[in-house]
């Protein structure tokens, strides 16, 4: 049946839901992440804890279905579980994988211990648990170097990676090769990957041999066959930001925790 709405005098945490079977609205776990409140599997974490209220009432019925406009809210306890979660930010240098490891090479977590924190006055200690569901937002090739976010938190990722981000990111790009008649203007709009157009993009000459490109996608080796398609070899590539977050003087091989007042 529909998720009833409010009514009746009870508080929203004594308030149960019936299971509903009905295929009308909208997954209450898609609503939560469309708003920015968590990601779909916190969501329905969230929704088997009995932590997720629609119009007052809890629910704990995975695929539970609402009215796109319902109130959809998080119990106290997920909010102290979000606020608990940590965000690093890594210099990662070439020869790390951005997520799972392969055959001789180790993925980028490895990095995270005490002795690569980059410490600042105010800044947390490194407690081990921050590493329990750490996964990267976003891949950075293994021969590539710089910014890589690392993130418990479902929001952030979902922010720099979901299908709608708009998050820019920014790379130094040395090349070498002849560029095409017409390349630079192609790079920043008309070439496709995998028979599907890219995004425009902001590229512009630094120097002689180096390319700044800005991107609000993330393809695999994006850049690179980008490159590749206009007479030029990428011979190094640097993320340097994710859209407000800089890399800045990070040291290679070292992180940071994103502090707070930061935000991508």
């Amino acid at each position: 049946m529909p998720v009833p709405g409010r009514g009746g005098a009870g508080r929203p945490a004594d308030r149960q839901a019936a299971p509903t079977q009905s295929l009308a609205g909208v997954r209450v776990s898609k609503l939560l992440a469309e708003r920015g409140l968590c990601s779909r599997r916190e969501a329905d974490a969230y929704i088997e804890r009995g932590l997720v209220f629609v119009n007052g009432v809890r629910i704990t019925e995975l695929g539970t279905r609402a009215p796109a406009d319902a109130e959809v809210t998080l119990a106290a306890e997920a909010k102290r579980n979000q606020a608990r979660q940590v965000t690093i930010l890594l210099n990662k240098p070439v020869g790390f994988v951005s997520g799972q490891p392969e055959p001789g090479y180790e993925p980028a977590v490895v990095l995270i211990r005490t002795e690569n924190h980059w410490r600042q006055e105010g800044d947390p200690e490194f407690d081990p648990r921050h590493l329990k569901g750490l996964a990267p937002a976003g891949r950075l090739d293994i021969d590539s170097t710089g910014l890589l976010v690392l993130t418990q938190d479902g929001r952030i990722a979902r922010q720099l990676i979901g299908e709608d981000s708009g998050v820019e990111k920014e790379y130094l790009v040395r090349v070498e090769g002849q560029l095409i008649p017409g390349g630079l203007e192609l790079l920043r709009h008309g070439l496709a990957l995998d028979g599907r157009p890219l995004r425009p993009a902001r590229v512009e000459w630094q120097n002689r041999d180096q390319l700044r490109f800005v991107l609000r996608e993330g393809r695999k080796r994006q850049i690179r066959r980008m490159c590749e398609l206009v007479g030029l070899k990428v011979v190094g590539l640097k993320r340097v930001r994710m859209g407000r977050v800089r890399l800045g003087d990070l040291p290679a091989g070292h992180w940071r925790y994103l502090r707070e007042g930061e935000t991508f």
